[in-house]
């Protein structure tokens, strides 16, 4: 029996829900179908985001023809078929399920034939393409970033087809499950097909029966959630133990795990940085810990690196210097790499051969020669750090 999820899947991208940066008029993807061309691109996002419903839209879409394959399940047979058909149509758009997991075999079979334009690829991942998918698939594809849906969103989605399909449902209860979803629209759809064979009349707390672990930091305004994750990270970073550990039960509750870990790294480099460069690993291990003994345990762990980070020194001199040498980049302000340290330059200066291991020679783009990107802070480390590079160069 197919899943309502399933069935519901858009065969238009006027029927995608979100997705506002990539479809809608003057947008790329939407642009591209209607024009009729199609390039090998990469879709990434988290689950339930859209990806695969924009990837089948698009070949519905299009006059071509077209096959789905999942990168751990579909063997290199499947792909020599495709490849096959691709050769007898003339072109073939290849939707992979899974690409980051793709085995090299299959990618040495694909890549003259993304090259050549004969296979269209649409590949979808939930990693980050940048450094989960081999290089010579990514630099053939334009990267698009599927973001997670808003609770307006999902509750749209919700309405139109709790009325397609005649199912009896409370606003409260829709709203009730878009807060619960956070940003998964397959997990929202599947939880209401769950309901719908529960009770005829759904309200509230039939979800709640079916889903009692309810999203605890989700209110009324979409952003509820969004605001917990936000006095999280503050509060860290305001060095306020109690409220740190407050938000971080909130958040052990709601059962979010993955923001939960994604958050704790950020803040640990972003706001503690340098300053208690130690806090990296530890917070590694809490992670390991959690995931090795479960939540009900592990929760010990992060509660010990919660405290540490609230407790600790703040630097947030990597952040601006990465963020500055970034800008740069992005408006063009580069310039080329000096001769002395290009590729087999005789001009190089190796290092270990000095004195304290350090020999003064030109490292920066000529264009770029007094530019500074990091600005230490007043912390220990950072000061000791200072003083040791002072050394070296006296």
């Amino acid at each position: 029996m197919k899943l309502l999820a399933d069935i519901k899947r858009p065969t238009k991208l006027d029927d995608v829900i979100g997705q506002s940066h990539l479809i809608g008029k003057g947008k790329i993807i939407t642009n591209l179908v209607k024009n009729k061309k199609m390039f090998s691109i990469i879709l990434y996002g988290k689950p339930g985001c859209g990806k695969t419903s924009i990837a089948n839209a698009i070949v519905n879409e299009l006059d071509i023809k077209y096959r789905f394959l999942n990168a751990t399940v579909n063997t290199k047979k499947d792909f020599d078929v495709v490849i096959e058909e691709a050769k007898m149509y003339g072109e073939i758009i290849l939707v992979i399920d899974e690409i980051h997991r793709m085995n090299k075999d299959k990618q040495d079979l694909l890549l003259p034939y993304i090259e050549s334009g004969l296979v269209i690829l649409i590949g979808l991942t939930t990693s980050n393409p940048y450094y989960s998918i081999n290089p010579a698939i990514r630099s053939r594809c334009q990267i698009f970033e599927v973001k997670p849906l808003k609770n307006n969103d999902i509750l749209t989605g919700l309405k139109k087809i709790s009325k397609e399909e005649k199912i009896n449902v409370t606003d409260e209860a829709l709203k009730h499950i878009a807060n619960a979803s956070q940003g998964d629209f397959r997990f929202a759809i599947n939880l209401l097909e769950v309901a719908k064979y529960h009770k005829k009349n759904i309200t509230i707390n039939d979800i709640k029966e079916i889903n009692p672990k309810v999203n605890l930091y989700a209110d009324k305004n979409e952003d509820g959630h969004y605001d917990v994750i936000s006095a999280f990270q503050k509060s860290i970073r305001g060095s306020d133990v109690d409220a740190s550990l407050h938000y971080l039960a909130r958040l052990i509750e709601a059962g979010d795990l993955d923001i939960l870990f994604r958050r704790l790294l950020v803040v640990t480099y972003e706001d503690i940085g340098l300053a208690n460069p130690s806090m990296g690993p530890k917070v590694m291990a809490a992670i390991n810990a959690v995931e090795r003994l479960g939540i009900d345990e592990g929760k010990i762990a992060l509660a010990n690196v919660v405290i540490e980070l609230a407790q600790s020194p703040k630097s947030n001199s990597a952040y601006l210097a990465i963020n500055a040498a970034i800008n740069d980049i992005k408006m063009g302000n580069s310039g080329e790499v000096p001769n002395n340290i290009k590729t087999h330059s005789k001009d190089y200066l190796y290092p270990h051969d000095y004195p304290k291991y350090w020999v003064k020679q030109n490292y920066m783009p000529l264009k770029l020669q007094n530019k500074k990107y990091y600005n230490k802070k007043n912390n220990k480390y950072e000061n000791n750090l200072d003083l040791i590079n002072k050394e070296m160069k006296s």
